[in-house]
């Protein structure tokens, strides 16, 4: 487990199941995670059950999907993630949900990536991690900026929203970026 002041980062349980159904068929959710990706949602039970099976038997060292709880009384608000481990190149790939509209803007994604990465760059010693978002989505970039993450290229109209096309936008941090940071 993994604590910060807002939320707490832990290991994937069966229970956490029915809250990421919920918000992978709510409309409102898939379209700022993903743009309205349809491999997000709306999705299943059995679907996201197999989804769901499979990741409580991934290697940790490749991945893991991580249940985000508040802190104060153990709800569960979201998930985080990493994927595409590779201990040879020190690098991962990372994302983070908040599925709980009711906590959207109040900082407790921006935490839950921070603690994720402390992770990542500390335990797991990486010293890359990346994401990407689409250029509509200016709440995430801002958060990803203001954790140091650096624009690194656009995949240009590379997402599609509705009738519209966006940008997919690619973001890097390095370890010691991270680290420079933090010492701030």
């Amino acid at each position: 487990m993994i604590e910060g002041k807002l939320v707490r980062l832990r290991a994937l349980r069966a229970e956490d199941l029915d809250a990421q159904l919920r918000w992978r068929n709510d409309p409102e959710v898939v379209h700022w995670a993903t743009g309205g990706q349809p491999r997000f949602g709306p999705v299943t039970r059995e679907a996201l059950e197999r989804f769901h099976e499979a990741r409580l038997l991934e290697d940790p060292r490749d991945g893991a999907v991580l249940t985000v709880e508040e802190r104060v009384d153990g709800r569960v608000i979201g998930m985080a993630d990493y994927r595409d481990a590779d201990p040879f190149t020190g690098r991962a790939t990372v994302g983070v949900t908040i599925g709980e509209r009711d906590r959207w803007g109040g900082g407790y994604g921006t935490e839950a990536l921070a603690l994720l990465l402390g992770h990542l760059f500390g335990a797991r010693n990486l010293r890359r991690v990346e994401l990407d978002t689409w250029s509509g989505n200016e709440r995430a970039m801002k958060a990803f900026r203001r954790l140091g993450f650096v624009e690194e290229g656009r995949r240009r109209k590379a997402v599609r929203v509705g009738r519209e096309w966006y940008d997919e936008v690619l973001y890097g941090l390095l370890r010691e970026e991270w680290e420079g940071a933090a010492a701030r």
